[in-house]
């Protein structure tokens, strides 16, 4: 079978992709069809948190699935795993976020949080932050990026206004039903949002009446070296979604809300046929315990000063490449001096046998497993310096040519 043959023929192309047919996983590193070991810089989208096959995921998924992996009228019943996750969670998330709603994916969790927010409040207006993204549905797509994101799928949800971060404070209002934001941007190209300006947005929708919703599907679970990208602000926001890392890369999700935002939900304000089905909230289960067992948010925050490190000085090496290095933990950005580089150095680096992230707006991103090792790091620091190598070498052809 010709894999690439048969995805392009048959399956819906909405994304440029790598000729890469991955076979298998184990750890940091997969195997393409011909044999071909490479490093996974990626993790999925940040979602493969434990790396590829970890035996904690297999004898969960396995065991889980000899009882059930689906309850009878799904969320109608009541699940051991379910509320196993549940107590699990709430070791673990922000003081104050005591009930827990669970969904599919990270756009059907904020989704939800700003139907809610919306219900809640009575209000319409929700401000969100330029170059933000919180997911694919028609909702919160009109809340990612700027008002072009949703400009061509019609009619777009009104109610939306796109801010700096720096005066997003200021422009909370009594009109205003929520701010929803990204700690830490992820596809907005790894930039910070400094705990003074959350801790603003905090007393601001307090003074308000707005709700604050933090988004976490891909900053939380350890990522940033916390957690929680917010564990250590201070800021306890209203609702806070998350996804990704949550399941160790099945896909799952969950919202977050204080006791006062969950007695305002009423029955049927929400549903799902996958709301905390019992073979995913197992796997979290384990994979929450695992992390938070193991102290995998010291291990991220320690090596994760490393790699900033090395990459920075990576970048003095190739400063006439890279303009900029930056992130948290195992959530890193390479800035590129122009956007038509992100392809080729991701090839490159795909040819020297480790695998990133191209994000738009002239940034590659760096998202490891959790559980990544300083030797793995080097080895694939080592390739991606390689494969800045060629980058400058088809720069400069191109300048010669030109």
């Amino acid at each position: 079978m010709d894999v690439i043959q048969v995805e392009n023929s048959l399956g819906l192309t909405v994304c440029k992709r790598q000729p890469l047919v991955i076979e298998r996983g184990q750890g940091a590193f997969v195997w393409d069809g011909d044999g071909n070991q490479l490093l996974d810089f990626t993790s999925g989208w940040g979602v493969t948190c434990l790396g590829h096959a970890h035996p904690v995921m297999l004898s969960s998924l396995s065991a889980q699935a000899a009882y059930i992996m689906q309850n009878p009228n799904s969320g109608f019943t009541y699940s051991p795993a379910r509320a196993r996750l549940l107590l699990e969670l709430q070791q673990v998330l922000p003081d104050g976020l005591d009930r827990i709603y669970f969904a599919n994916s990270g756009a059907e969790a904020n989704d939800a949080a700003l139907k809610f927010a919306r219900k809640i409040t009575g209000r319409q207006r929700v401000l969100a932050v330029h170059g933000s993204f919180h997911g694919r549905t028609l909702a919160t797509l009109s809340v990612s990026g700027g008002a072009s994101s949703s400009a061509r799928f019609l009619p777009s949800v009104p109610g939306n206004d796109f801010v700096a971060v720096n005066d997003l404070a200021a422009m909370i209002d009594d009109d205003v039903a929520a701010v929803i934001l990204e700690p830490i941007q992820g596809e907005g190209g790894v930039k910070a949002v400094s705990h003074e300006i959350l801790r603003q947005l905090q007393q601001q929708c307090r003074a308000h009446g707005a709700l604050l919703i933090i988004d976490e599907v891909q900053t939380g679970f350890c990522r940033t070296g916390a957690f929680f990208a917010i564990s250590d602000t201070g800021v306890r926001p209203d609702i806070m979604t998350m996804g990704k890392g949550i399941a160790g890369g099945l896909p799952f999700a969950a919202i977050a809300m204080t006791q006062a935002v969950a007695s305002a939900v009423q029955l049927g304000d929400h549903g799902g046929t996958y709301c905390g089905n019992p073979l995913m909230c197992a796997v979290a289960a384990d994979v929450v315990g695992y992390l938070r067992e193991h102290r995998v948010a010291e291990h991220v925050n320690v090596l994760g000063q490393i790699m900033l490190q090395d990459l920075q000085a990576l970048q003095q090496t190739f400063s006439d490449l890279v303009s900029e290095v930056r992130g948290q933990g195992f959530m890193l950005a390479l800035a590129l001096g122009s956007d038509s580089w992100v392809w080729p150095l991701t090839d490159a680096c795909a040819a020297q046998g480790v695998i990133v992230t191209p994000t738009k707006n002239a940034v590659v991103r760096l998202l490891p497993t959790l559980l990544l090792t300083e030797s793995e790091w080097q080895l694939g620091l080592a390739r991606i310096r390689a494969a800045l190598l060629e980058l400058r070498r088809q720069v400069a052809d191109q300048a010669h040519c030109a």
